[in-house]
């Protein structure tokens, strides 16, 4: 794609989805804005592009004036904005909501003429979750404020800066045994980050897209269970892994997430996610539908950044025959 003359604003796009879907976009020799609140942490993107490409952009999701500028002569406006759990102001309401629709009401006022929304698998307007029924409620607003919007769901993102594998990895180094909540069938899907920053692209590059919601999910479906086994083995650790009911697992979750702490081991409402499979619907449009068949598949992916959790690093187990 070349959208040499375009200028594309991206919300979020200091984040991890972000910093590999920037990459992407800076090929295609638009002018990007990062819009973020911090803009000093989105520097090191600049460097992803030619001087002056890439810029970042201090915005406040809150407020009208402020995500109005990053907005003012954008052709293309992509949302990444998404928080895992709620801490201090940024609660699910706020950011999953409140500013995914101001960033679509100001994209139509302002005359964007596309609107990327990344969203999640599982956001149901009748989930137990508030993460989930948050994530709905965004995708209705923004569909309301700008009906050509294109809306992607992915299921769990891996990469060399996820918080799945990396949270679990660093979990079996430290304790004893790892949790199977729910005894650890839920199903998932990971997608690969690289995978879904295409997706964008591609969504951006098909007029097809306008208006329409793909579901975004590998080429593998995985337990719970699977997912710990292939993350201990790649790291080269083997802790049990210990059943813990439904019941057990809330309240566990009701007093880790009070301990103050940057990010919380476990919440209610992840306990409440993780009743649900994270896989994408058979009824739904996907990678193929964007011309993506070519994906990544976690056991390839997942050494080439979890390595690092080996003690003593990757090579430690290896024995050198030279002499």
């Amino acid at each position: 794609m070349s959208y040499r003359t375009q200028v594309i604003t991206v919300f979020g796009g200091s984040g991890f989805i972000g910093r590999h879907l920037i990459r992407r976009l800076a090929k295609s020799g638009a002018l990007i804005r990062i819009a973020t609140r911090n803009p000093g942490k989105a520097g090191f993107l600049k460097t992803a592009g030619a001087v002056g490409q890439i810029v970042p952009f201090a915005t406040d999701c809150t407020n009208d004036l402020s995500v109005g500028r990053a907005l003012q002569g954008a052709d293309i406006a992509i949302n990444l904005l998404g928080v895992l759990y709620e801490r201090g102001s940024q609660s699910f309401q706020g950011v999953h909501v409140d500013a995914a629709s101001r960033i679509a009401r100001l994209a139509a006022a302002n005359g964007v003429n596309r609107l990327v929304h990344v969203s999640a698998i599982g956001a149901d307007a009748s989930s137990p979750s508030v993460y989930a029924r948050s994530k709905a409620a965004g995708e209705q607003a923004v569909l309301s404020a700008f009906p050509a919007a294109t809306i992607l769901r992915p299921s769990i993102v891996f990469g060399p800066e996820d918080n799945f594998f990396n949270k679990f990895a660093a979990m079996a180094q430290k304790a004893p045994v790892l949790p199977l909540i729910g005894g650890g069938k839920t199903l998932f899907q990971p997608v690969y980050v690289g995978d879904l920053a295409d997706a964008v692209v591609a969504a951006l590059d098909s007029d097809a897209s306008r208006g329409k919601t793909y579901e975004l999910g590998g080429p593998r479906v995985y337990t719970f269970r699977e997912l710990l086994d292939l993350t201990q083995k790649d790291i080269q650790r083997h802790r049990p892994l210990v059943t813990i009911p439904w019941n057990a697992a809330e309240s566990l979750a009701g007093i880790l997430e009070k301990v103050p702490v940057l990010a919380p081991a476990l919440t209610r409402d992840q306990v409440a996610l993780l009743k649900q499979d994270n896989v994408v619907s058979p009824t739904a449009l996907g990678f193929k539908d964007l011309g993506i068949t070519e994906l990544a598949t976690c056991e390839v992916i997942l050494p080439t950044y979890l390595s690092r959790f080996i003690v003593g690093g990757k090579y430690s187990g290896l024995t050198n025959n030279a002499h």
